[in-house]
């Protein structure tokens, strides 16, 4: 590091962006100049381990070498072909690769777009068409994106909703499995996941009929509410409810998938096979781009009645198509569970070590560290986490905010152990400083 961010440079460029750039919320003062592999240097010449990833987006890291280049060579063909109108060759070809590994023994059809929002409104759509339905389901502390149908489904924070009423409506929020804060109470295993049961033994014959229900929206590992990891036999009971009920079931992969735990999608690890599968982030390896992916029988037929202009992009396509091949030929879903084994065993150490680190969660490398007053009362701590954050900043580690008072680690999933021991070596430094000042100031700890 040389100059604390935000350095002059930085400075300037964050001071123009305020003056005109809409407001968005960047909470960082790093402006980016270049990246490569796991690091990141900034416009004052500050050089970051990056273990962001871009939001799980970068998963091959930064600038991948065969991505690069095949998005280069697509650049020199072909830019842009409307496929809202016409064919292109690679459009088809990435929807038989995702058509392979997106869990399912059975035919299925994708629809491209940008962002995960996309993603999810076409759920709805393709949900709504087919069962004929107007109800969906979604999860306490879900983020399924912003747009104004998906953020009918997102329950992660109320200022996401400020202002923007009506939303779409018929969209009812239940519990997350969320055991390390059971909002009934209880404990894992004894509870026999009566978060789950509870949808069907009260709201389903309670509030909403489930004849009416088209959808049941759920992250396999919940992202932004802060990477909770549910039992597997909630998975389970939840499909049980969704198959009982003819309720479509929409696996929103768009943080979790594309190798980042070690499966292709987390829903994976839980042996369940969903009806969509959401899709977007490390995909393209930063480029945008998201896609849809459902049982062939759900798909709406009618021509035009869901497309848009950039759907399928050459460009987008090619740097996916090249995302999967690297995927597959460096073994890096191997890689990921390897690394995330030893990434949370270095997590956990330092959670015995400090009072204030309450839990650890994850799978692969999606993992997370929840920053609390004590052990014992189990009291958020969202001030202490963003002093953990901001003081790993400061040193050249970027780490990210993660609910109300938890800790996104989400290194690319080709990272190495060398640079998880420096990552954890900032970390704890951070942790061990954190805690002792919290100690001084108010002897909590």
């Amino acid at each position: 590091m040389k100059v604390e961010p935000p350095g002059p440079e930085a400075q300037k460029i964050m001071d123009r962006d305020k003056r005109f750039m809409a407001t968005t919320n960047k909470v960082m003062p790093v402006v980016a100049k270049r990246g490569k592999g796991m690091y990141v240097e900034d416009v004052d010449g500050n050089v970051y381990l990056d273990f962001q990833s871009g939001i799980a987006v970068n998963n091959l890291g930064h600038c991948p070498p065969t991505v690069v280049k095949a998005a280069q060579q697509q650049l020199e063909t072909l830019i842009h072909f409307p496929g809202i109108l016409l064919s292109q060759n690679m459009e088809g070809r990435l929807a038989e690769e995702l058509n392979e590994i997106v869990p399912g023994n059975f035919t299925k059809k994708t629809y491209f777009s940008c962002t995960g929002c996309n993603a999810i409104d076409t759920a709805i759509k393709v949900a709504r068409w087919s069962t004929g339905r107007p109800r969906n389901i979604a999860f306490h502390g879900a983020f399924h994106g912003k747009s104004i149908g998906a953020l009918a489904l997102t329950a992660s924070r109320t200022n996401y909703r400020k202002g923007f009423m009506p939303e779409m409506p018929g969209v009812l929020h239940v519990p997350y499995a969320y055991c390390y804060r059971c909002p009934y109470k209880m404990e894992y295993p004894s509870c026999d996941v009566y978060c789950a049961k509870f949808i069907d033994e009260e709201i389903l014959s309670k509030f909403i009929p489930p004849e009416e229900v088209a959808a049941l929206f759920v992250e396999p590992i919940q992202g932004e509410g802060g990477y909770i990891v549910p039992p597997k036999q909630w998975h389970k009971e939840i499909r049980k409810m969704t198959e009982k009920y003819g309720i479509l079931e929409v696996a929103d992969e768009v943080q979790s998938g594309i190798a980042r735990t070690g499966k292709w999608f987390a829903i994976e690890h839980f042996d369940v096979v969903p009806d969509i599968v959401c899709i977007a982030k490390g995909i393209a390896s930063g480029l945008p781009m998201s896609a849809c992916v459902f049982n062939e029988k759900y798909d709406i037929k009618q021509p035009g009645a869901h497309a848009t202009t950039f759907a399928g992009n050459p460009v987008t396509t090619a740097a996916a198509l090249a995302t999967l091949k690297t995927i597959k030929d460096e073994k890096l879903l191997d890689n990921a569970t390897k690394m995330g084994e030893y990434l949370m065993k270095r997590e956990y150490e330092i959670k015995d070590k400090y009072e204030i680190v309450g839990d650890v969660r994850g799978i692969g490398l999606m993992t997370a560290v929840e920053i609390v007053k004590d052990k014992k009362s189990k009291k958020m701590d969202m001030d202490t986490r963003n002093k953990i954050v901001n003081g790993c900043l400061k040193k050249g580690l970027l780490i990210l905010f993660c609910g109300p008072s938890s800790i996104r680690i989400i290194p690319a999933v080709n990272c190495h152990k060398e640079h998880i021991d420096k990552a954890m070596e900032i970390f704890e430094e951070e942790v061990k400083k954190v805690q002792a000042e919290c100690k001084a100031a108010c002897g909590t700890v």
